[in-house]
């Protein structure tokens, strides 16, 4: 099962669209192994604040590149391909389905399409964009930015510190804008296989009321107890685990700069807001061969479990 035919399925949506649930339903009926595309649960500081799968739900299926990395490290897009292109291959020999699941996009694409062949950076350029941007701050980083780079400054978030640098950084060691080298073609993806791509598109009231449910139940199963401690580490304010949906705005709270219930309305809001660029960017840039819609993303439907399973199951006894 290590021929380049063999399948692979991925399975995307919005948070809080029911991926977890329906992944683990498929591997349990599939013989499958589930494997993490979410940037924020591949951190083992934040099980609850990631929504990441419990530890019983983990056991009842082989689960991979949950938890798998350090708070203080980054995962950036082609590092997470080249987990997930090992993990695929490893289910591949053991005769399991890898099934992928996640809501980010970009590391989709890198494990199936690839990523821009931007060359390494050195790190003492990488270092002193950072020191730059330290020194600066992010408002008066982006403007001089923008001085230089226009175009990849216009797509960027003002607050963003990480790709802020990553932008600055490219333009330092190559002389061309991140923009340029995105448009280039890709370097070959890791891992070459036969896809079906499932995603799941629910009705997006539903899936806000969702969203506000979870964000409560996170609060009641222990999320400022985790944030508390992962601020007693003392990480480096641009470490993406620092910057986890949630993350700054139940640090806010234990800082206090927010009251709870100002914290858990502005964690809502932000998840809403981060559910909302995950569709834009699965309609705009996934090739989704099934869609699915759940029409109460809070339930599991046995009805949606059936129709995944009969369209995945078509696709493995397709030649």
């Amino acid at each position: 099962m290590t021929d380049p035919v063999s399948p692979l399925v991925l399975l995307a949506g919005p948070t809080a669209s029911g991926k977890s649930r329906l992944a683990l339903a498929l591997a349990e009926r599939l013989d499958g192994t589930v494997i993490n595309a979410d940037s924020a649960q591949v951190y083992r500081d934040l099980r609850i604040v990631s929504a990441r799968p419990s530890e019983h739900d983990e056991a009842r299926a082989p689960h991979r590149l949950y938890g798998v990395l350090d708070g203080g490290d980054v995962c950036s897009a082609a590092r997470w391909a080249d987990m997930a292109a090992a993990e695929v291959h490893a289910a591949w020999t053991a005769g399991r389905l890898p099934l992928v699941v996640g809501g980010t996009g970009l590391y989709m694409q890198a494990l199936t399409e690839g990523l821009a062949a931007i060359p390494d950076i050195p790190p003492d350029v990488r270092a002193a964009a950072r020191a730059r941007l330290a020194a600066r701050g992010t408002a008066a980083f982006h403007a001089e930015l923008a001085a230089r780079d226009p175009e990849m400054a216009a797509r960027l978030d003002p607050g963003n510190s990480q790709r802020l640098a990553r932008a600055w950084e490219v333009l330092e060691a190559t002389g061309r804008s991140l923009a340029w080298w995105q448009r280039q073609p890709p370097a070959p993806p890791p891992l070459r296989a036969r896809t079906l791509t499932v995603v799941l598109d629910p009705p997006r009231d539903a899936l806000n009321a969702v969203i506000d449910a979870r964000v409560e139940a996170m609060r009641a199963a222990g999320a400022l107890d985790e944030v508390a401690a992962l601020l007693a580490r003392r990480l480096p304010p641009d470490r993406p685990v620092m910057r986890a949906v949630g993350v700054p705005h139940l640090a806010a709270h234990l800082r206090g700069d927010l009251t709870l219930p100002e914290a858990v309305a502005r964690m809502q809001a932000a998840t809403r807001q981060y559910a909302k660029r995950q569709r834009t960017w699965l309609r705009h840039r996934t090739q989704a061969d099934v869609v699915a819609q759940p029409i109460d993303p809070a339930q599991f439907s046995e009805s949606l479990f059936e129709e995944t399973f009969a369209n995945v199951r078509r696709f493995l006894l397709t030649p």
